[in-house]
């Protein structure tokens, strides 16, 4: 690969580093953004981002749920998309899981279990709270693949579940650019990882959570699954094993919707525009529009 080639990915990464900045207190000031809305029975519907006043309405039935990747959390990587979902009229809810109380902010990296039970817990208050029977979920690289397909396969999460949209999601594990394969052949590197970033651990290809999650199929009945990547993943590698297999899913890259897209795991994540119009077409595949990179700028 050529310098030019290698430097792509960090180039992006550096972009959405920039984005991060320059937006933080403008995302601080929309953490919980309010928009009316008139729904058909003519009554003003309030909705917005962990509003829990917020009830859907006819054109958006289902709440979103939004879950964020490892070494993350809701108010850094939602701050683009979640406002944008709210403005459009959907129940829009996120929450910070797997903490550990010696990395405040980088959440994400407890045990994948014991995380899934977190988002089991919120998904039941986000139901309650709305008074409906499903929510849709869309997550990031652990959220948007192991942790909630675990949830479904695992906690009975399947019949609350009516779509999963994962960006970056690591469904097969991630090699991390071999750094991953590298760390199972160093021994002792395992046991160290499982006892301080036990989330880290169990997304490492080979893991033990990972060999039980895709014991399974990788799709459970009666969910629709979008997975969104792109070629230039540097964690969530190689990039294809993030792909599904099975009944009702769409599997996208967005270079082949826009060639010109360059971002690598963590912008398409927080700030690629372009796979945003994707998860948007997902949410409502009956008033969805073709993504081309023009999606970037519209």
């Amino acid at each position: 690969m050529s310098p030019r080639k290698r430097s792509v990915p960090a180039l992006a990464c550096a972009a959405s580093a920039l984005a991060l900045a320059i937006t933080a207190v403008a995302a601080s000031a929309s953490a919980a953004p309010a928009v009316a809305k008139t729904g058909v029975t003519g009554k003003t519907v309030t909705s917005g981002w962990n509003d829990w006043s917020c009830k859907p309405s006819a054109a958006h039935p289902d709440p979103v749920v939004l879950l964020h990747g490892t070494w993350a959390n809701q108010l850094d990587t939602w701050f683009v998309l979640a406002p944008e979902l709210a403005a459009k009229g959907y129940c829009v809810y996120s929450l910070d899981y797997g903490k550990l109380p010696y990395m405040p902010g980088l959440n994400g990296q407890g045990p994948l279990v014991k995380s899934a039970g977190e988002v089991s817990a919120f998904v039941d208050k986000v139901l309650r709270s709305t008074g409906t029977k499903k929510v849709d979920i869309v997550g990031h690289s652990q959220g948007g693949g192991p942790l909630p397909r675990y949830y479904m396969e695992f906690m009975n999460g399947a019949s609350k579940v009516d779509k999963l949209i994962g960006l970056a999601p690591d469904n097969h594990g991630a090699t991390a650019s071999g750094l991953g394969t590298l760390a199972r052949k160093v021994p002792g590197v395992s046991k160290a990882l499982s006892l301080s970033l036990p989330g880290l651990e169990d997304q490492i290809v080979g893991s033990e959570f990972m060999k039980k999650l895709n014991s399974k199929p990788d799709t459970v009945p009666g969910v629709k699954y979008t997975v969104i990547s792109t070629k230039y993943d540097e964690i969530a590698t190689p990039y294809k094993s993030q792909q599904l297999s099975g009944p009702n899913v769409r599997n996208v890259v967005v270079q082949d919707l826009c060639k010109l897209d360059v971002s690598e795991h963590i912008a398409l994540g927080l700030v690629d525009r372009i796979a945003f119009h994707e998860v948007k077409n997902a949410l409502d595949p009956a008033h969805a529009t073709p993504t081309t990179c023009k999606s970037a700028i519209s």
